[in-house]
């Protein structure tokens, strides 16, 4: 990999020198802006306002435009003698716990590389006890015409340095939270705790561009004549109303992708066992089912709720005959009555009570 600067990393009395590297690059697709007519090539010139004419690269220096507008003009030599230590040196100004460093303060990252061989010795050094310390370094160091902050952290083997924003470079968040209040039920944390852990762990190496997957699809269709994908529908769905029901379902939806089952349904939505019919717990049997067309009480052809007029007339024959039967002969009708009048009379002539008659005990269920 290229250098793009030459310096020394600098803390206390030990020097290590060291070459900037680029650590990330950029995989987008650019695009050319062309005649739509004839697809002819759109270029930039770069033209003198005072001359009128195109310049090449090599007449073309810096300049500091005053409040006035006069053109003050800046040399490399003159950047040259900068009145700062970090010039081509990488400063370490403290060692501080990872946690320190604010992600929004974070821009470029390059890998720092040993410059020489005697540097091998302090280079391992500093990494070991960035380390061991669990900490990383805030640097100061110059880079392209502008001294800028730094941090040096520890990545597999190598040091790398991020450049970081300036305190005063970083907008405070104000305005950009809701005014209004809003409470958080704990079943609606529990919904979302279920989410993020049905959702789980992702291998960032699995993470791809799809924009520019799509986008090479759509080169290589041009390129061939073929048909162009479709893009899908959009999702009309509509705003969510019910967060409860959309959490839900993002966690029966997660799980189901993940093949770990459905997710818990609400109280409401769960289903009570089926009751069973009064004959049905009774007898242990079905009751008998309605056939199509079958009245009440009508089954195989037979009424068996509904009387006939003769079944009627039969069974108040037999109700009479069993009354018949139960009535006591006349002859022992009056021989009681008698015997009772008689025992009346002898109680009158002695002045006895009779004896109470005590009630018979009465028989409780069960």
């Amino acid at each position: 990999m290229r250098s793009i600067w030459n310096g020394a990393i600098s803390f206390g009395l030990v020097s290590i020198p060291v070459k900037l590297v680029n650590a990330t690059e950029s995989h987008s697709i650019s695009f050319r802006q062309i005649h739509a007519e004839d697809n002819g090539r759109i270029r930039y010139r770069k033209v003198c306002e005072l001359d009128d004419r195109e310049v090449s690269t090599a007449e073309i220096g810096k300049g500091y435009e005053d409040a006035d507008g006069t053109v003050i003009p800046i040399t490399d030599e003159d950047l040259a003698h900068l009145p700062i230590p970090t010039t081509r040196t990488i400063e370490i100004v403290a060692f501080v716990p990872a946690d320190r460093i604010d992600p929004l303060q974070m821009g470029t990252a390059y890998y720092l590389a040993v410059g020489a061989a005697p540097a091998a010795k302090p280079y391992t050094l500093l990494r070991e006890a960035l380390k061991r310390g669990n900490r990383v370094a805030v640097a100061k160091y110059a880079l392209r015409g502008r001294e800028r902050l730094g941090m040096l952290r520890v990545v597999g083997d190598a040091l790398t340095l991020h450049g970081l924003l300036w305190p005063d470079e970083v907008r405070a968040p104000e305005g950009v939270a809701p005014d209004a209040k809003v409470t958080v039920r704990a079943k609606e944390l529990d919904l979302a705790d279920a989410l993020m852990d049905t959702l789980g762990d992702v291998d960032l190496d699995d993470l791809h561009d799809e924009y520019r997957a799509a986008l090479e699809e759509v080169i290589a269709a041009k390129v061939a004549g073929e048909a162009l994908p479709e893009a899908p529908e959009p999702d009309t769905g509509g705003k969510v109303l019910d967060l409860m029901a959309a959490l839900e379902n993002s966690v029966r939806a997660a799980r189901e992708s993940r093949g770990g089952g459905k997710a818990p349904e609400r109280a409401a939505e769960k289903r009570s066992p089926e009751k069973p019919s009064p004959e049905k717990r009774t007898t242990g049997r079905k009751a008998p089912e309605k056939k199509a067309g079958e009245k009440v009480g009508e089954r195989g052809g037979e009424k068996t709720g509904v009387k006939t007029g003769e079944k009627r007339a039969a069974e108040k024959k037999v109700t009479a005959k069993k009354g018949a039967e139960r009535k006591p002969p006349a002859r022992k009708t009056a021989q009681r009555s008698a015997q009772k009048a008689a025992a009346s009379q002898e109680e009158r002539k002695s002045g006895r009570k009779p004896p109470a008659k005590k009630a018979a005990p009465r028989k409780t269920p069960a």
